[in-house]
């Protein structure tokens, strides 16, 4: 089973997928993977960090505040930062993990050409994955499993349904 979390900027996409993954570890599943949440100051998104999921581990994704790197937008993105909690995580999720959980597959993350590849992997695998996908990168992906709309209107709901799927799906009722 494979679930793409889409939307438009503030619909609850990571949200959604975080909720998830509590929902699931309280259920006692492993869950491993990477997430991007925001890091702020004073308010205002100043870049964005890369965590496992699993273990916790966090490094840089990208920062305003950062002077090399590939650009988008007002943020510089920090391969080596990014490769060095990314790829393990995922490493450690496709052999350990009874689901991956990505957030995002988008522009910002392909920079990481290892990453794309990883990703690529994981979605021609047998695993159980989750993952916010952005808008651009749906078509290239949406073959490999279900997508969802995220939206202000299902955003709250969409957490228990997606989790009811997972446990549905791994047989675990």
């Amino acid at each position: 089973m494979k679930i793409f979390l889409t939307g438009l900027p503030g619909s609850g996409k990571s949200t959604v997928l975080m909720k998830v993954i509590k929902l699931l570890s309280e259920r006692k599943l492993k869950v491993g993977g990477v997430i991007t949440p925001e890091i702020r100051s004073k308010g205002e998104r100043i870049g964005f960090a890369v965590k496992d999921v699993y273990s916790g581990k966090e490094g840089m994704l990208a920062s305003i505040k950062q002077k090399v790197g590939p650009r988008l937008g007002k943020y510089r993105f920090n391969l080596e930062n990014f490769e060095e909690v990314a790829l393990p995580a995922l490493d450690f999720a496709i052999k350990n993990c009874d689901l991956i959980a990505i957030d995002e597959i988008g522009k910002l993350e392909f920079f990481s050409k290892n990453f794309h590849q990883k990703v690529y992997e994981i979605v021609n695998s047998n695993k159980p994955l989750i993952a916010v996908i952005h808008r651009n990168y749906i078509k290239e992906f949406e073959i490999f499993g279900e997508l969802i709309v995220v939206t202000k209107e299902n955003r709250d709901k969409l957490p228990n349904i997606i989790f009811d799927r997972i446990i549905q799906s791994l047989k675990l009722n």
